[in-house]
């Protein structure tokens, strides 16, 4: 937990500031939790009382000072996320006090929005939890789709390997990948993870990745994929990936969607063995969800079918306590979490 810092018992919006660039795995001392007024909406805006907070890897890689698909978060300012929210005030007709909405925000209880973009309404009354538009309706169901079904497009009766099998977005990927006739095979971390993997999420086999070397974990997804996988969906990266493309088969399709092994590490790991990317002559498919932000109303209408059908089930590890920022966002990198971790504010 970290100590609030210059709180004023008359101000009410805590805010978890990046005030450092991590070197390597974040510290407690690169962040601050302050206490500041809870703002007024900027002509044709809205301040949002944030109660969900999405926690996701890529978060990480925003708080590095390099080039990405979205600028380094500034020193001194709150961590972005996405949130779910209610309306607090609106300088907007469009939106009123009350009204429920999803927006790219901050580590905070209050955000100033600007409707538009990644700012939308959202029907609470529709979901078990608000807090599903950051898991199943939201980024995570999204990217498994789209990240599935048009980059990776899987046929029936391929192979689909899935690594960081266990997250969010890797169990999501496996049992959409068993809803369109495909055989899938996860990598996980841990004996407990590989049996969710088969039990809750319905893979045909789970490959748990702890303390093997890229050899043997090599040998162990052959065993799993004999014929080789034709889609690989990767959350993962490093030694990991490098196993698996050990075990493409031809014109396999590879979905590069994250690289969680690498996010922290100070000595980034190259690949080894692009050959196989070569003499398989797969493809290499760079992936983000934004890309298909005229599509959400799309995705988000099959995942909300699906789950309602019970063919898919999403799992949520809800923290609470926005003085817990860091020990929840934590939980992301030491495998702690299975399913979408989300941090619960108010």
């Amino acid at each position: 937990m970290i100590q609030p810092k210059e709180i004023d018992a008359m101000a009410a919006n805590r805010r978890f500031l990046l005030v450092r660039r991590p070197q390597g795995t974040p510290v407690p001392e690169d962040f601050e939790l302050v206490s500041a007024d809870i703002p007024a909406p900027p002509s044709g805006g809205i301040v949002v009382r944030n109660h969900y907070v999405s926690l996701d890897p890529a978060q990480r890689g925003w708080m590095d000072d390099a080039p990405s698909y979205m600028p380094p978060i500034p020193l001194g300012d709150p961590v972005r996320a996405t949130t779910v929210g209610i309306v607090h005030a609106s300088d907007n007709p469009d939106f009123t006090p009350g009204q429920w909405v999803m927006g790219l925000n901050a580590i905070e209880d209050y955000s100033v929005a600007m409707p538009g973009g990644f700012t939308m309404p959202v029907d609470v009354a529709a979901v078990a939890s608000p807090s599903n538009f950051l898991s199943a309706l939201g980024a995570v169901g999204l990217t498994a789709y789209f990240g599935l079904l048009e980059a990776g497009k899987p046929q029936p009766g391929e192979t689909i390997l899935v690594s960081g099998a266990a997250g969010a977005v890797g169990s999501a990927v496996g049992q959409i990948g068993k809803i369109v006739g495909c055989r899938v095979v996860g990598i996980a971390g841990g004996p407990d993870k590989c049996r969710r993997l088969i039990e809750d999420y319905g893979f045909d086999a789970a490959i748990d990745y702890k303390g093997k070397d890229v050899e043997t974990l090599a040998a162990e997804i052959a065993k799993a994929a004999p014929d080789g996988a034709n889609v690989v969906f990767e959350n993962v990266g490093g030694t990991v990936m490098e196993a698996e493309l050990f075990n493409l088969a031809l014109h396999a399709r590879i979905v590069l969607c994250g690289l969680i092994s690498e996010y922290n590490s100070e000595e980034k790991i190259g690949m080894r063995n692009l050959w196989q990317v070569l003499a398989r002559r797969a493809v290499v498919h760079g992936f983000l969800i934004a890309d298909y932000a005229d599509r959400f109303a799309e995705g988000g209408a099959k995942m909300a079918q699906w789950l309602a059908e019970g063919k898919m089930r999403i799992d949520e590890d809800v923290q609470e306590g926005l003085e817990n920022a860091y020990d929840a966002f934590m939980r992301l990198f030491s495998g702690a979490n299975t399913g979408k971790l989300v941090l619960k504010i108010a």
